[in-house]
């Protein structure tokens, strides 16, 4: 779709702005330094520009979430990706498919994601994990098999955290197809994996 915030581009962040990005990002203060060599900013990050104090916030959370996770990144990696599936969000598909592939899922995991927990590639618990992911998008909640299931699997730290991953990046899924967020340049998917953005939704 066409862009309806564009990613405000790091020489137009003010003080306040660059501020909030220091010490909540890995390469904050390169993205922001302006030298030959910096690396573009990615286009979430311009986004969250326009808000700054917004922005801190959110990274320091997120930060919690992505940096010091009680969750074994792949748990935490396949819960994100099935949120991006179901919500159609392709800059959410597109990074975490990167950072999932990072964590060890395999290109048929990540593909399997797209089918559900009924594809036949899930361990018990990566199938309650999205059997957790698709009842909390379509009921608000989880019901009382997959609780069960869950807490067998996790203790209340982890499980408490799982919430918040689907919860985070479900709000996140909606800020980035509300406003158009367009892929970064070097976010190509591998030919094989599934776009969520060209197919129906379940």
């Amino acid at each position: 779709m066409t862009p309806r915030l564009t990613p405000l581009a790091a020489e137009h962040w003010d003080e306040r702005a660059r501020e909030s990005l220091r010490g909540k990002v890995s390469l904050a203060d390169r993205y922001l330094s302006g030298a030959p060599d910096a690396p573009r900013m990615p286009n979430v990050l311009g986004v969250l520009g326009h808000h700054a104090e917004l922005a801190g916030a959110w990274l320091s959370y997120n930060g919690a979430l992505l940096e010091r996770s009680a969750l074994d990144p792949r748990h935490r990696e396949l819960v994100i990706l099935r949120v991006a599936w179901r919500t159609r969000s392709a800059y959410e598909w597109a990074q975490h498919a990167l950072i999932g592939s990072r964590a060890g899922l395999t290109d048929e995991r990540i593909e399997a994601v797209a089918h559900g927990p009924d594809a036949p590639v899930w361990s018990p618990l990566e199938r309650v994990l999205l059997t957790a992911v698709d009842q909390l998008l379509d009921r608000h909640g989880l019901d009382d098999g997959t609780w069960a299931e869950l807490v067998r699997h996790f203790d209340p730290r982890r499980t408490l955290e799982l919430l918040f991953v689907a919860g985070s990046y479900l709000c996140l899924a909606l800020v980035f197809n509300s406003v158009g967020l367009q892929l970064d340049p070097d976010m190509a998917l591998p030919p094989t994996l599934p776009r969520p953005d060209t197919e129906e939704r379940p």
